[in-house]
Order: structure tokens, then C-alpha cells, then sequence
């Protein structure tokens, strides 16, 4: 019987076992966090971000991405701040300093909720992706850039995936919904960034991430979906079209351990074959800070996220 591990049951578990990997015994260690942090860290921004920074510089992550890394809203309230009033994506570089990393590259700016990668090492900007009109829109725009780690350049991809059921711009939402236009527009989403990152070079150290807002039949054993649900997929175009490898999948092939308050996984890291048996460690981390709490006056949004961050450790 295959396992869940939820945000209900037993989360201590994860960060304790691992699936057996190639483990090399001497190298670089290589630490990659990845977290949706809801709305520009909503939840600390009225703190001054402290609670933030305490809890990124214990990880000592050599290179963090994060999604929704756009201030949207005033402290506690879902009162939109004007552009003047964001302190994000603006102070990325002010606030990476207070973690520890010099260096920040903001992603494809189409809306609120960019992705923005900051590191230790420098950063090789290599395209901020926002897709093409008026088919071919990356919702919430994308990210490609470069890391070297021991003399090995890595090519990290993030992207946020369009969130509805309906599609993006859909002139019928409900028709669009009945349609599953959403999910088909997430696949389209995903390939259009492969074809445009990975799918743009013959060679290369590929990790690729993200919320991507849709599931895996891998995990099907948790939610029982006929085999041609069209939730499927995004996932499936990762699985059958790219060479990557879903890294917790990997891990832990027995167990579906759900990222998000809505009792799903949406976020993935991925990774090419060449570079998984690099990997010491992956884990969704959920820990006294992580896990998410309801706020009691926006009940939409949590603290300190609706998601939980991703750690991958590798020694090269």
C-alpha cells in the first residue's frame, strides 16, 4: 500500500528517509531551495521579513528561486499596494544580502508573480521568458540562467504555471472550464518554456522547477483519477517529452508527498539523468516555520505560504 504523506500525517518522516542514490564521497556540496512564498512573502513583509531571513540563512542554501516573489498587497489585507509602494521584486537584491547571496536575476515580468533566483556565486542571466501573443502566453512568466558549481555550469529553469481551470484569456470561462482548457493551457505553458530552454541547447546540466500547478500520474496511486484525465497533462509532457527526471519521485516512488494546503504536489524539481546521481539529499521541507497556518482575517492566504519549499542537496 502506497504511502501519503500530507501536511496531516507524520511530516517529520520525510526529512528522514531517502531512496538510494549514487552518492559521491568527496565534492562541493550544492544546496538548491525552491518555494512559491505566496504573494511576496506576504505573511513576514509587515515584519520587516525577519522571520524570512532567520529561517532561509539557516538552510545556507547556495542558490534559492522563488516563486511569487512580487509584493501585491498591503500587511494583512488584500488591499492591491501601488507599483511605488512594492518593495519587491525591487529589493531582492537588499534582501538576498540579509541570507547571505550577492547575486539576484529576476525572471519574465508579465504580472505579479515572477520567479527571482538569488546565489551565492554569480549569475549568468540567460533569458527572462514571458511566451508569445496571443497564443503562446506564459502566464506568469519563466527564468533560465546559469550557476557554476566545482567548474560544472548549471542551467536552472524556473516557472509558475497558469493557476484555472479555464484557460488564460479565455473569452468563455465555463465552456473553457468544461473543456479543461486550463490544464491544457498549463501543458502548452510547459512546453513552450522547454522548447525554449532545455529544448534550445543539444548538452548541458539541466534543473528545472517550479509551482506547475498540475499533478503527476505517478502520484495517482493518493488520487485515483481515470488514466486519460486531462489533469495529467502538464506532467505527462514533462515525463514523455523531456529527458527529466522528477527528483522526489525518484527518492521516494512509494510515497506521494504533497507540497500544498490543497492536498496536492504542484511542486517539482527535475533534474537530467547526468546530474541525479550528484544528489545527496531532496525533501519537501516542513518544519515549525513551514507549516502553513490560515490567516484569520484574509482565510485565503496562509502563513508563512499555501506551499512548502523544496531542498535539493547535490556534491559534485
Amino acid at each position: 500500500m502506497k504511502r501519503l504523506i500530507s501536511f496531516f500525517t507524520l511530516f517529520m518522516v520525510v526529512a528522514g528517509c531517502s531512496s538510494p542514490a549514487v552518492k559521491p564521497s568527496k565534492g562541493t556540496p550544492f544546496r538548491l531551495l525552491f518555494w512559491n512564498i505566496q504573494n511576496g512573502m506576504w505573511s513576514d513583509q509587515g515584519n520587516n521579513y525577519d522571520n524570512f531571513v532567520k529561517w532561509v540563512s539557516a538552510q545556507d542554501a547556495d542558490v534559492c528561486v522563488w516563486c511569487e516573489a512580487r509584493s501585491i498587497y498591503y500587511t494583512g489585507t488584500r488591499d492591491k499596494l501601488p507599483l511605488e509602494e512594492k518593495y519587491l521584486v525591487d529589493h531582492w537584491p537588499e534582501l538576498a544580502a540579509r541570507y547571505g547571496h550577492r547575486y539576484v536575476y529576476v525572471g519574465g515580468m508579465r504580472d505579479n508573480y515572477p520567479q527571482v533566483i538569488t546565489s551565492k556565486s554569480p549569475i549568468h542571466g540567460m533569458a527572462q521568458i514571458v511566451g508569445e501573443e496571443p497564443d503562446s502566453v506564459v502566464s506568469h512568466g519563466a527564468v533560465w540562467a546559469q550557476v557554476t558549481v566545482s567548474g560544472k555550469t548549471l542551467n536552472l529553469v524556473a516557472l509558475h504555471t497558469w493557476p484555472h481551470q479555464y484557460a488564460y484569456n479565455a473569452p468563455d470561462q465555463e465552456a473553457s472550464k468544461a473543456a479543461h482548457g486550463g490544464d491544457a493551457y498549463r501543458r502548452m505553458e510547459v512546453e513552450y518554456v522547454c522548447k525554449h530552454t532545455i529544448g534550445s541547447a543539444t548538452e548541458g546540466n539541466w534543473i528545472m522547477m517550479g509551482d506547475f500547478n498540475s499533478i503527476s500520474r505517478t502520484d495517482n496511486a493518493y488520487y485515483g483519477l481515470p488514466a486519460d484525465d486531462p489533469k495529467f497533462q502538464a506532467q505527462d509532457y514533462m515525463h514523455q517529452n523531456t529527458p527529466y527526471w522528477d527528483i522526489i519521485k525518484r527518492r521516494y516512488p512509494e510515497d506521494v508527498i504533497l507540497s500544498t494546503i490543497a492536498k496536492t504536489r504542484y511542486d517539482y524539481v527535475f533534474c537530467t539523468p547526468d546530474l541525479y546521481p550528484f544528489i545527496t539529499d531532496a525533501r519537501i521541507v516542513r518544519d515549525e516555520y513551514t507549516e502553513p497556518e490560515r490567516d484569520a482575517v484574509v482565510t485565503s492566504f496562509w502563513h508563512p505560504s499555501d506551499h512548502q519549499p523544496v531542498i535539493v542537496d547535490f556534491k559534485f
